[in-house]
């Protein structure tokens, strides 16, 4: 008989090895009045001006809808709250964040209402930009004032191999001078600047250490938008970008030259727990659709709560929902524990898309003909959820380097006991 390594305590549910917590699977007592009130906030503010601030055209009114939400959520003590203290963010811990964040993903419009949307901007500035653009960008950044962008994706490049990446940047006397196409540039039109992926390295350097991050203020010239592109049928703020002799100060620079990959594996860490996060709470508005719709509806002289089919909806939704959501706890705590945690992100990313468009899929046929128009936000999800297999990596890319990790982990004599991770 295997030893057991672990303990079970019924009163806080914590799952512990060796005297040291390994997973709380409840939310900490000390932020549920904080998550109750942003989610709150989500529901009562957001949700009634969702459908106007994500309509494709753009106007003063919707400025103002905007501008509206981001002054309540700061009066309510709700602006920016993963932001560290120290540039003007409320400084919550990593993983009280990543409860909140769970709440916040119900609604993308809430992400900007509540200043989440610039946290892997202002983090990766505070700790890789040079005094003048911390103090140019920085603070105005965390006030919702200035609005980013980052520039990594190449229409003619698979971006999944980031080593192809083909925009380069000549450092010509104290300026760098950029060529190059970039698209999905998100958020471009009303940025004050844009973070660029380039190759600064010559072709004899490793493709690892070949690449860095340069801060490009968007009214550059030769910083030109060529359009927004459209995302299923959507335009959505994915910009393509060309940089036509784009020249910048070397200052410009984030970090030191080459380190352009370790920068965007800080920033994409914590960025995809994130992203899982609001994946959650996505599904399970979905969830709650999909559940209202059955109690109401009623076909064959029935509710549809009574078709075994739909109990089967409900059933495998709330297990998909359960189990994405404890594999991202999980590697959120291992990141807050100093950890890369690659092998349980790559496992989150690609379950969590899936359960994501599962979960919506099933709301949608619940509703029928209703689940498709725009009268419920169900349609507009579904879209967003079709392109979480792709964004921040795609599927095919994390199945393979996460299972050649386990793989190696067992040529090496180690194993995985996924039970002990």
């Amino acid at each position: 008989m295997r030893q057991r390594y672990y303990n079970q305590d019924q009163g806080t549910n914590r799952i512990t090895r060796l005297g040291e917590v390994m997973l709380n699977l409840s939310i900490p007592e000390h932020i549920v009045p904080l998550r109750s009130k942003v989610l709150n906030f989500v529901e009562q503010e957001v949700y009634p001006v969702e459908k106007e601030l994500t309509e494709d055209k753009v106007g003063s009114r919707r400025g103002d809808i905007m501008r509206g939400l981001m002054d309540k959520a700061k009066a309510e003590g709700l602006w920016a709250l993963g932001h560290p203290e120290e540039i003007g963010g409320g400084g919550l811990p990593f993983m009280d964040y990543v409860f909140v964040n769970e709440v916040v993903g119900r609604s993308e419009i809430a992400m900007v209402a509540l200043g989440t949307h610039s946290l892997q901007d202002s983090i990766m500035l505070h700790r890789y930009a040079n005094e003048e653009w911390r103090d140019k960008y920085l603070a105005p950044l965390v006030a919702g004032e200035v609005f980013p962008s980052f520039g990594m994706t190449e229409p003619g490049v698979a971006s999944s191999d980031p080593t192809q990446l083909q925009t380069r940047a000549v450092l010509e006397g104290d300026e760098w001078v950029i060529n190059g196409r970039k698209w999905f540039t998100s958020g471009a039109g009303n940025a004050a600047y844009t973070t660029a992926m380039v190759r600064t390295e010559g072709d004899e350097t490793p493709d690892h250490a070949a690449f860095s991050m340069i801060v490009v203020p968007t009214e550059t010239p030769g910083y030109n938008i060529l359009r927004d592109v459209k995302v299923m049928g959507q335009a959505d703020g994915h910009y393509e970008v060309v940089y036509d002799d784009v020249r910048v100060p070397k200052e410009n620079l984030l970090g030191p030259r080459g380190h352009g990959f370790k920068i965007a594996q800080d920033r994409l860490g914590p960025g995809r727990i994130f992203h899982c996060m609001r994946w959650l709470g996505q599904a399970q508005r979905a969830f709650d659709l999909m559940c209202d719709r059955a109690n109401n509806r009623v076909a064959f002289g029935k509710a549809l709560a009574e078709h075994q089919q739909i109990q089967k909806f409900v059933f495998e939704s709330a297990a998909e929902i359960q189990a994405s959501r404890l594999l991202t706890l999980h590697a959120a705590q291992k990141i807050d524990q100093g950890d890369e945690a690659r092998i349980e992100i790559g496992l989150i990313k690609v379950y969590g898309a899936s359960m994501l468009h599962n979960v919506i899929d099933r709301a949608i046929q619940v509703h029928g003909a209703l689940g498709v128009t725009e009268d419920t936000p169900l349609e507009r999800m579904y879209r967003h959820a079709r392109f979480a297999r792709i964004y921040d990596g795609a599927d095919e890319v994390h199945i393979q380097n996460t299972g050649g990790r386990i793989l190696r982990r067992y040529a090496n004599g180690e194993g995985f006991d996924i039970g002990m991770r």
